[in-house]
């Protein structure tokens, strides 16, 4: 039996059959996304991995990578008869080199620990998520994150010098240079870095470190329009300064929050909108920032400025996820999208305007890393008959104003009804043909991205 086989490979414990136990593997955290397994397997090296997909490679079993399941699109969550393969003990934190500045570590290291571990050495991991404590490296690889300090660093295939990584069927690729410049043939870290574990399981990650700012400030302003809050952003580059992070939030979204954590509105008078910027430079980045925001008086309502990190601006920030959560009455349908930011004004104005005549009972919140074009659109209190319906509709508003339905979460399974919008038939048809080249079973998180052939299904 397969189960009698991964036990031999992984050590009885390291098999999980029960249902309730299996439950935190087999549901996403929105809710949302609930599975089923047959089982969850958790190796703790690559050989492991291999020796593991090898057997369900042999009787054609569907395998589910999952890292710390903080996933928001459903890509992490298994079908019937799947097995799920956690990374969660591939947690070796292998090396860093502060002369290169890199950082060699297991696919389930937390984006969190390797930040603890390259600040021991005067660096940071430049990938940022709210959910840095849960989140992995390899399920950032899988889902080419962007997070928080993308304007400073790029997303995470940026970021990606090299994987480890276990192909369907038991191969170990290992493409691993902490070169820079490395130009021969296909750049095959890139082709994994948002595939979404639907054509290799990472197990090991190396990646860029990068130097933190010595010293950064923290602004919060109170504007009445998006241009208002690009213009700052603009006005700040002009002036030399860098963005290290650029986020947006809306009076109601800071209302939430409010409402439902112990952060508090810093201003007496609620602004239509809020842009929060952390910012640095080589000099007096308090006075330059000082400069800046009162050259642009006219354009804010209010604005206050602290020392990096001020915690509780960034709190007011962060806490948007877990509020939105609390507060809704059904599953929030989460919809991470991008935009041009020549279009942003009008794409939020044509999104709120077809909510409010569409579908009124729902609650939307708009949050997201503006200065990069993307929008978190969440969408509370939202009945599961037009869930579909509602994450059509953003959609095409996205696509009407030449945006991503995907900015950096995925597609996983919430959105590959709608990835013709996103991709032409010709993009669509070549990465078909590079899945089935990979996996050729189609046995590597099946269900996610990309529609099924139906020969693709004989094996369930």
């Amino acid at each position: 039996m397969l189960l009698e086989r991964l036990r031999a490979i992984v050590g009885s414990a390291h098999v999980i059959t029960d249902p309730l136990t299996m439950r935190s593997y087999t549901t996403d955290w929105t809710g949302r996304w609930q599975g089923e397994a047959a089982a969850v397997v958790r190796p703790a090296t690559t050989e492991e991995v291999s020796t593991a997909v090898a057997a369900c490679y042999d009787r054609r079993i569907p395998i589910t990578a999952q890292g710390g399941n903080t996933g928001l699109v459903g890509g992490a969550i298994p079908a019937a008869g799947s097995i799920v393969l956690s990374t969660r003990r591939l947690n070796s934190m292998d090396t860093i080199d502060p002369i290169g500045r890199t950082i060699a570590a297991g696919a389930g290291v937390t984006v969190a620990e390797a930040d603890d571990a390259a600040s021991k050495h005067g660096l940071r991991f430049g990938i940022d998520l709210a959910s840095r404590d849960s989140a992995t490296l390899g399920g950032i690889v899988a889902t080419n994150a962007g997070g928080i300090r993308m304007v400073r660093h790029g997303n995470t295939r940026a970021q990606l010098l090299g994987v480890e990584a276990v192909l369907s069927d038991g191969a170990v690729l290992s493409r691993w240079s902490p070169l820079v410049k490395d130009n021969v043939g296909y750049d095959l870290p890139g082709l994994l870095a948002g595939s979404e574990g639907t054509l290799a399981i990472v197990t090991k990650v190396l990646m860029k470190l990068t130097t933190p700012a010595p010293e950064t400030q923290v602004v919060l302003a109170g504007v009445g329009t998006i241009a208002a809050a690009l213009g700052l952003c603009d006005r700040m580059r002009r002036h030399g300064l860098t963005i290290e992070a650029a986020e947006i939030m809306t009076a109601e979204g800071v209302t939430l929050v409010c409402s439902h954590s112990d952060a508090r509105d810093p201003f007496a008078q609620p602004s239509p909108l809020y842009a929060l910027l952390e910012i640095s430079s080589p000099g007096n980045t308090e006075a330059a920032v000082l400069e800046v925001l009162s050259q642009l008086a006219d354009t804010m309502d209010d604005a206050v400025v602290e020392p990096g990190p001020a915690r509780k601006l960034w709190q007011i920030r962060e806490s948007h996820t877990e509020c939105i959560s609390r507060a809704s009455s059904t599953p929030v349908v989460k919809l991470d999208v991008a935009v041009p930011l020549p279009a942003m004004s009008k794409f939020i104005a044509a999104l709120e305007a077809a909510l409010a005549a569409e579908f009124s009972e729902v609650t939307p919140i708009l949050f997201g890393h503006f200065a990069d074009g993307n929008i978190h659109v969440n969408i509370l209190d939202v009945p599961p008959d037009v869930s579909d319906a509602i994450t059509g509709r953003v959609f095409e508003i996205v696509a009407a104003h030449h945006g991503s339905i995907s900015a950096e979460h995925g597609i996983g399974r919430a959105k590959k009804s709608w990835i013709t919008l996103g991709r032409s038939p010709v993009d669509i048809r070549l990465m078909k043909q590079i899945k089935s080249t990979l996996d050729p079973r189609s046995i590597l998180n099946p269900d996610v991205l990309l529609p099924l052939a139906p020969a693709d299904s004989a094996h369930t």
